[in-house]
């Protein structure tokens, strides 16, 4: 066993950069902030090392807040390879693109905002008309595009490829389709683009959604890559998909979750990264850590800290 390190008083100056401060949480810190510390350090490790494959996954609820902008910035530096994350992702992408969504608050009377014809999201508010009805309009017009060119078949990363041809800078899934990064969506039918995907094939029997097909696309990645790694933001399918593909190269090297989830009732979205160790989810030696956090309040600073280690 290692000698334990003496732990020491957090010294803040006024001036001092967000990098210093981090230094300082690495052996200063207590409780999840040493995490926190630790997974700025697998993170700038796992982007900086060129044999690394690099998976994103996220939950679609955070692309409704302005945390789409640290998406859209990292996919547009390449950080990652591959990106899987939920059908709300797409709704909100296309949704804000389009349209705009309101601060609000998690005190709202909900039975109001019905009748105002406003949906809430946490304390985001999504007025109806800035959500189904443009969700409905673009996703017909570009599918019906895809088909009069004489698509009949797609998978998910076709169809976020499609979508993010026809958006711009603003959305994660242009600047995904911009850097050629494949974006997986294995739970696409809950949520409104899948549902326009369905409301599609009722005119057009002939077109098929193809799941099974984006298993080709990973399975193409994962099984040639020398190391690979992931941030994962929330838990749920997003996460177990990313955890699943990397168990056929023997699991993850590098692994950050991020999750306000606990491990007690067994959940997935609960469980800890090295929990995956036993599946072989995940390398026994991997550089690995899970942050106790919401994300919208610590990947921020984390993304911040991390752009002054990448290469």
């Amino acid at each position: 066993m290692e000698e334990n390190r003496i732990v020491k008083d957090i010294s803040i100056k006024n001036g001092d950069d967000l990098q210093s401060i981090f230094d300082q949480l690495s052996t200063s810190g207590g409780f999840e902030s040493r995490n926190l510390a630790d997974g700025l350090e697998i993170l700038s490790t796992m982007i900086n090392d060129k044999d690394c494959l690099n998976f994103l996954s996220f939950v679609g609820a955070i692309t409704s807040t302005g945390t789409r902008g640290i998406i859209v910035d990292m996919l547009k530096k390449k950080m990652f390879d591959v990106v899987i994350t939920t059908c709300g992702a797409l709704d909100h992408d296309i949704a804000r693109f389009f349209s705009n969504y309101l601060e609000g608050s998690f005190t709202l009377d909900d039975g109001e905002l019905l009748e105002k014809n406003i949906h809430r999201l946490g304390n985001v508010l999504v007025p109806m008309d800035s959500y189904g009805p443009i969700i409905e309009e673009k996703m017909q017009m570009f599918l019906e595009t895809a088909y009069k060119s004489g698509t009949r078949e797609m998978s998910t990363a076709d169809i976020t490829r499609m979508i993010g041809e026809n958006l711009g800078e603003g959305s994660f899934l242009y600047w995904a389709y911009k850097n050629n990064i494949p974006v997986i969506v294995p739970g696409i039918v809950d949520g409104a683009v899948g549902n326009q995907i369905w409301l599609f094939t009722q005119k057009h029997s002939d077109f098929k959604l193809n799941v099974v097909a984006d298993g080709e696309i990973l399975s193409s990645l994962v099984f040639k890559a020398k190391k690979s790694g992931s941030l994962m933001l929330g838990g749920g399918i997003s996460k177990h998909h990313t955890l699943w593909w990397n168990q056929y190269r023997d699991g993850l090297d590098y692994a950050v979750y991020i999750t306000t989830a606990q491990e007690f009732d067994g959940s997935l979205s609960g469980a800890l990264i090295r929990e995956a160790i036993s599946w072989g989810k995940v390398t026994q030696n991997a550089k690995q850590t899970t942050i106790h956090a919401e994300i919208t309040t610590i990947l921020p600073f984390l993304y911040s800290a991390l752009l002054a280690r990448i290469k």
